[in-house]
């Protein structure tokens, strides 16, 4: 039981850790507003709190002794998930400062960064977060204050990390995969190749086809000649 719902969290906070990194690479962008920065706030709050959720259960249950060995094995792969699901929300926190603090909105705008992406981002947040509504009235100076708490937040997640270090020791190079590494890229590179050795064969048949026409011209050319000298060494005797 406790497994399904780490399983849950994890997918919650993978889907909610992907709508934040899409929100930042829009700030600076055309479309970066005061309700993008209200938008972001909300998503790494949502996923801050997923992150806390799913770092009890699982620090729960792999401190139980009473788990059998292959639930402990499958949960010490959601421990590895997890872990690199809150390096990638502290890089991209990272990111939001350092793009926030580049970008004032209260400030004369700078160039803009030519993102290619353009309109808003309401949809994108709030089909990973449930919320029917993310258009909110958001304060002057919002970005600015923002950006205190988002330090003050980072720090909190690198704080986690390692606690989670402390209570938990689950060295990553000790958790065995499903299935061997790169499976999934052997398996497109076989398709690719298997796909490639048939247009091979089927560019050799096809150079074998011209061939034959090619010797069937040439020998068809030399006959010719053979003929036409034939019929005028008997003139000429």
């Amino acid at each position: 039981m406790a497994k399904e719902e780490c399983k849950a969290l994890l997918d919650a906070l993978s889907k909610v850790t992907a709508c934040y990194r899409h929100l930042v690479l829009t700030v600076g962008g055309t479309a970066d507003s005061q309700n993008l920065r209200e938008e972001l706030k909300q998503a790494r709050q949502k996923a801050q709190e997923l992150a806390v959720a799913a770092r009890n259960q699982l620090t729960a249950a792999l401190r139980d002794k009473a788990v059998g060995r292959e639930e402990r094995a499958e949960l010490e792969r959601l421990w590895v998930l997890f872990s690199s699901c809150l390096e990638i929300l502290e890089v991209d926190m990272r990111r939001a400062l350092e793009l926030g603090l580049e970008f004032p909105l209260n400030v004369p705008r700078k160039p803009l960064i030519q993102t290619g992406m353009s309109g808003g981002t309401s949809a994108v947040a709030a089909r990973a977060m449930s919320v029917q509504n993310m258009k909110y009235e958001a304060e002057r100076d919002i970005d600015v204050l923002d950006l205190k708490d988002l330090e003050n937040e980072i720090n909190q997640v690198g704080e986690m990390m390692y606690e989670m270090e402390m209570k938990v020791n689950v060295p990553q190079w000790t958790v065995e995969a499903k299935q061997d590494p790169g499976a999934e890229l052997k398996s497109t590179i076989s398709v690719g190749a298997s796909s490639i050795g048939m247009i091979e064969v089927e560019e050799h048949k096809s150079f074998c086809d011209i061939s034959k026409v090619l010797a069937g011209v040439i020998f068809t050319a030399v006959l010719l000649v053979a003929i036409i000298l034939a019929v005028c060494v008997a003139k000429l005797s």
